[in-house]
C-alpha cells in the first residue's frame, strides 16, 4: 500500500533532513552563520518552507498536529536550522490567521518558494514584553509613521516582511506588515549567540517609516489580541522543538550507554546511569503527550492559552533536564564536540526565551486558571 500525501511528505524530510542538513553542523558552528545560498534551496526543494500554508496559497497545510514531528525532527540537527524554519513557518502560519484576504494572497503564495518570509517584530530594547511597547505608528493621511526600535528579531536576515507591533493610542496596540524595503528601516545583526549558531537575531529601526493604512492587520487597536493568538500556537512549536532535541539527547545517551565499558561493564548496567535514563525517558513520554494533546484541541479550533504556556514551560524544563542528564551519562567526551551533546545542550537553551521567559508562562497560565478557565482531559474530566 502506498504512503498517504503526508506520510510522504514526513518521510522525504526526515530523509532529507539527515541527508542534505545534518551534514552542514560543522561548518555553520565554525562560521556561525547559515550558507544561505546553499541552505534555501534545500529547504525548498524538500518542501520545508510552505509546512502551514493553506493549500490554496501553494502549501502544504499541515494541521498542527502533523506539523509538530517534523518542526521536532529539525531540533535534532543543527540549531540554528531549526531557527530558520521554525520562525519562516510560525509566522507565515500566523498570517494566515490575522491577516486579511488581501494580504494573505500578497505573500503567502511566495512562503513555500522562500522568496517570501514572514518576521515577528514585538521585542524592544528599553522596554518589556506584550503590551509594553515604545514604538509607535501615528495615523499621517492614507498612512501611519512607525518610529521605534526592535530587537532580538529572528529571522531579520531573510524576513521580506514583519509583522510589527506598535502604539497607535495612548493604551492601543495594534499590528502592522512593514516590508524590509521601506525608507527609514533599518535592519542590522545583532551579535552572535551562545547556541543556535547562525539563527540570525536583528535590530529594527524605524526612522518615520511611512507604512499605508492598507497594511494595518484587523482593527486599530486590536494588536493585542492577535499578539495572544499568535504567541499561543508558537510556544507549542517550541515545545516540540525541546521534544527533539531531548529525544536526540536520549537516543544519544543509550548509545554512548550500551558502547562506553568501565571495569569490564557498560555504563548502561549501573544503577546510577539507568535512573539517568528513566528520567530522560519520562520527560520525553510527557512532553510528547503535552504537546499531542494541545494540538488536537487547536486542530477542533479551540484557544488553548493554558495548554500552551504549560506545555512550553514543561518543554523548556524538560529538555533542560535531559540535557543536563545526557553530559552526565556521556561525562567528559560529552563536554567536547566529539559528540552531538554540547552542541544540543547550548541550542536547548534557547527555547527558556522564545515566545516569552519561564516567568511569562506561570503569569498566563495562572491568569487564566484564576478567571475559571477550564480543559478536558482524555478521561472526560476537567480542571477543578
Amino acid at each position: 500500500m502506498s504512503p498517504n500525501p503526508y506520510d510522504a511528505l514526513r518521510d522525504r524530510l526526515f530523509e532529507a533532513i539527515w541527508r542534505d542538513l545534518d551534514p552542514l553542523a560543522t561548518e555553520i558552528e565554525d562560521r556561525e552563520e547559515l550558507p544561505l545560498s546553499r541552505l534555501m534551496p534545500m529547504l525548498r526543494d524538500m518542501g520545508a518552507l510552505g509546512l502551514l500554508v493553506p493549500e490554496q496559497y501553494g502549501g502544504a497545510g499541515l494541521s498542527i498536529e502533523q506539523y509538530l514531528p517534523i518542526i521536532a525532527e529539525f531540533a535534532k540537527v543543527q540549531g540554528g536550522i531549526r531557527v530558520l524554519v521554525h520562525v519562516h513557518n510560525s509566522f507565515a502560519h500566523a498570517l494566515s490567521e490575522i491577516g486579511s484576504p488581501e494580504q494573505c494572497a500578497a505573500i503567502l503564495p511566495g512562503v513555500p518558494s522562500g522568496s517570501r518570509s514572514v518576521a515577528f517584530g514585538l521585542t524592544e530594547p528599553d522596554f518589556g514584553t506584550g503590551a509594553d511597547l515604545g514604538t509607535t505608528a501615528v495615523r499621517s493621511g492614507d498612512d501611519y509613521l512607525v518610529n521605534g526600535r526592535k530587537w532580538l528579531i529572528t529571522n531579520s536576515d531573510i524576513a521580506s516582511h514583519f509583522i510589527v507591533f506598535a502604539r497607535t493610542g495612548d493604551a492601543a496596540v495594534s499590528a502592522l506588515l512593514v516590508e524590509r524595503d521601506r525608507p527609514g528601516l533599518t535592519v542590522r545583526p545583532m551579535p552572535e549567540t551562545m547556541g543556535c549558531k547562525g539563527g540570525e537575531l536583528g535590530e529594527l529601526t524605524f526612522h518615520d517609516v511611512r507604512v499605508p493604512a492598507a497594511n494595518l492587520i484587523g482593527a486599530e487597536g486590536s494588536g493585542q489580541d492577535h499578539l495572544e493568538r499568535v504567541l499561543e500556537i508558537s510556544r507549542v512549536f517550541i515545545a516540540a522543538s525541546s521534544l527533539g532535541t531531548a529525544q536526540r539527547a536520549l537516543d544519544l545517551s543509550l548509545a554512548h550507554a550500551r558502547r562506553r565499558v568501565t571495569f569490564g561493564k557498560p555504563i548502561g548496567t549501573r544503577q546510577s546511569i539507568q535512573r539517568y535514563l528513566a528520567e530522560m525517558a519520562t520527560d520525553v513520554y510527557a512532553l510528547r503527550h503535552m504537546l499531542i494533546d494541545a494540538a488536537r484541541k487547536w486542530d477542533a479550533g479551540q484557544r488553548i492559552p493554558v495548554e500552551a504556556s504549560l506545555v512550553k514551560l514543561f518543554g523548556l524544563e524538560a529538555v533542560g533536564r535531559v540535557t543536563d542528564r545526557a553530559l552526565l551519562v556521556h561525562g567528559g567526551i560529552g563536554y567536547t564536540r566529539d559528540t552531538p551533546i554540547e552542541r544540543l545542550y547550548r541550542d536547548a537553551r534557547l527555547n527558556w526565551l522564545e515566545e516569552g521567559p519561564p516567568t511569562i508562562q506561570y503569569l498566563v497560565a495562572a491568569r487564566e486558571l484564576m478567571a475559571g478557565y477550564r480543559w478536558s482531559d482524555a478521561f472526560g474530566g476537567s480542571n477543578g
